[in-house]
């Protein structure tokens, strides 16, 4: 298909390629800036359409959206998702070997492509920037444009290098997309990016269909086990670790609901294999950790329950708001007890090791993975977290915040869910070849299949898939990976096979751990800031007002209303007083109060048939005035006068 630049509007693109009849909220006055070469900051909630906003515009213009995405799966579906609807879209990512890297570089420098994803990092390899000048970007999408600030909950440092674009593109437009960014953030967002004269564009994050409410309760499977019985539908149940989500799916299923669990150490194809049959229904509740739900667009989950509580409000507001994107009455519940509050409030302490603990693990992972100092810099190594933490007798908490530390300070990246394909090279002379054939006539029909499948074979590691091998072979894929097996040993091919186990990919060269850099000052800055938000998630906790307030609040609307449908709001509507209700109730608490007193606890039965709500609100306004009083043992008396 060749595709050329389109005369048409925005709308016509929208309902052509999509089947939209309308933009929603902000996205048509975003789309109209873009394509008036506007640097923009769009925050829309999660579920608000963002990547339409630099999709549309894109097809308007003449050349290639370049799109910058932390998150290789969320690439991949956008990917599928834009050929699906016949448009050219391209995706480099860690799977991918050199050959395949430049060969994808080439189709988007001169094949007819509207769309390039890609990771911070790439930008920064060799290739790519040999690239660059030839592609004709007409349009950088800047995805989880929050990952770019050191203040906010996801910090990235290879962000910090878009900005060096502007170099060599100083007339193409940036627009950065985020579904939750603070006003620090926001101003973060615009300076590091470096946007000139931005537009920005918020669109409300209160959502009218979605009813928030936490509740401290004794037991949280049996608060889940409600939940699920008085609202049918789809739902989502959040864990905080893998084992649980496993203990928790077992333990709805013995309640008889249809449920599954879902981890990032599950493989590709069980992950998949458990997403579509909750997309399509034939699962309905899936119990998860928080490596599911991005990407995932499924309109009718009518709830997202939090069995644990994340640290941030940031993430809970993007983990609940997968909730009810249909439009209809949804619920996201949070289900806590004191534990769990605890737990959060010494989470800035454990997230955040002492730089000795840091030093003393990097030193660690170089002797477990054998990286002399001075080399390792733009290689993957396979990180087994449970063993190394074993061997080295490390608690795998502090190890896993040790590596999250090292991120951010740019050192290394650490991926527990990569997906590396099986890759092939031939290694014999081609004039072996053929005597090796006659050889071993049962090796014959799998060297062939290779030969015409796979282009650059003979020069290059090429990705292969075993299944399609054995499709073309006309064998099963266990017998494909025996003879590849077999081709190794004869020396005929080099076959790394397929891995989806932890990778850890090293930004720089190894350093003597003594030497390696921290910056002090601006680490223990993110700690403060990240002890804030976690206070910020307590006090959601507590909350005694509307929490979509609070939530919208907090992103930095100035003046959201009360959304009425949370639990706070809810009761407050239970617990309003006419005139005459309070007169009847306040006549009814003297009627039964003996002179003597009497214990709060006998009181409130003889008040059967009055929400408790409203008989509180009525004897909080009495003490108050001193009309009547409750003592430290929770008796009540008449007041004297």
């Amino acid at each position: 298909m060749t595709f050329h630049f389109s005369p048409l509007t925005s709308q016509n693109i929208l309902e052509q390629y999509w089947g939209f009849s309308s933009f929603r909220g902000e996205q048509e006055h975003i789309i109209n800036a873009v394509l008036e070469k506007k640097d923009t900051l769009a925050l829309l909630p999660t579920g608000g359409g963002k990547s339409l906003c630099f999709q549309v515009p894109a097809m308007m213009m003449d050349g290639i959206c370049l799109v910058i995405s932390p998150l290789i799966a969320l690439m991949k579906d956008q990917v599928e998702n834009l050929r699906k609807r016949n448009i050219p879209a391209l995706t480099i990512n860690s799977s991918m070997n050199f050959f395949e890297v430049k060969q994808t570089l080439q189709n988007a420098a001169y094949g007819d492509y509207k769309f390039l994803y890609l990771s911070p990092e790439r930008l920064q390899t060799k290739l790519f920037k040999e690239f660059l000048p030839a592609l004709n970007i007409c349009l950088i999408a800047v995805d989880e444009a929050h990952c770019i600030s050191q203040w906010g909950y996801d910090f990235r440092p290879p962000y910090l290098k878009i900005a060096e674009l502007r170099e060599e593109l100083p007339h193409v437009p940036i627009l950065a997309v985020t579904a939750s960014a603070t006003p620090k953030v926001q101003q973060d967002i615009v300076d590091k990016l470096e946007l000139k004269d931005c537009r920005i564009f918020q669109q409300s994050f209160e959502r009218a269909n979605l009813s928030y409410s936490a509740f401290h309760v004794d037991s949280k499977i049996n608060k889940v086990v409600e939940i699920l019985k008085n609202v049918a539908g789809s739902s989502v149940v959040y864990c905080k670790n893998r084992r649980e989500t496993q203990n928790v799916a077992q333990l709805l299923r013995l309640q008889h609901f249809s449920a599954d669990h879902y981890h990032a150490g599950l493989t590709q194809e069980e992950r998949s294999r458990k997403q579509e049959e909750w997309i399509n229904g034939r699962t309905r509740v899936i119990v998860c950790t928080n490596a599911f739900g991005m990407g995932i667009d499924k309109p009718d989950v009518r709830t997202v329950i939090h069995y644990d509580l994340p640290d941030c409000l940031e993430n809970y507001y993007q983990e609940a708001g997968r909730a009810g994107r249909d439009g209809n009455r949804s619920y996201a519940v949070a289900v806590y007890q004191s534990k769990d509050t605890l737990e959060l409030q010494l989470l800035p302490d454990l997230k955040f090791p002492s730089v000795h603990d840091i030093k003393k693990v990097y030193q660690s992972i170089a002797d477990y993975l054998d990286i002399p100092v001075g080399l390792g810099e733009g290689n993957y190594y396979d990180f087994d977290l449970v063993e190394f933490s074993k061997n080295f007798k490390y608690d795998i908490h502090l190890v896993l915040n040790v590596l999250k530390a090292l991120e951010s300070e740019g050192h290394l990246a650490f991926n527990e869910s990569i997906f590396l394909p099986s890759q092939i090279r031939f290694s014999a002379p081609k004039e072996l070849l053929e005597d090796f054939e006659n050889g071993h006539p049962e090796l014959e029909p799998i060297i062939k299949v290779l030969l015409r499948t796979y282009e650059g074979i003979y020069d290059n590691r090429i990705s292969v898939n075993e299944k399609n091998i054995a499709r073309l072979a006309r064998i099963t894929p266990e017998v494909v990976k025996e003879q590849l097996k077999q081709l190794q040993a004869f020396g005929i091919i080099e076959y790394l096979a397929q891995k989806e186990t932890p990778q850890l990919y090293f930004l720089l060269n190894r350093a003597p751990a003594q030497h390696l850099h921290i910056n002090n000052e601006a680490y223990l800055q993110r700690k403060k800031q990240y002890a804030e938000r976690v206070e910020v998630m307590l006090n959601y906790l507590d909350l005694k007002t509307c929490r979509s307030q609070y939530i919208a609040k907090y992103f930095g609307e100035e003046h959201p209303k009360k959304c009425g449908v949370c639990d706070n709001c809810l009761n407050a509507k239970a617990t309003r007083l006419s005139e005459a209700e309070f007169s009847s109730i306040e006549t009814r608490i003297y009627e039964s109060i003996p002179e003597n007193g009497i214990d709060i606890k006998e009181l409130l039965p003889l008040l059967n048939g009055i929400r408790k709500e409203k008989v509180w609100n009525v004897l909080n306004f009495l003490q108050s005035e001193k009309k009547l009083s409750i003592n430290e043992k929770g008796y009540v008396f008449r007041s004297l006068s």
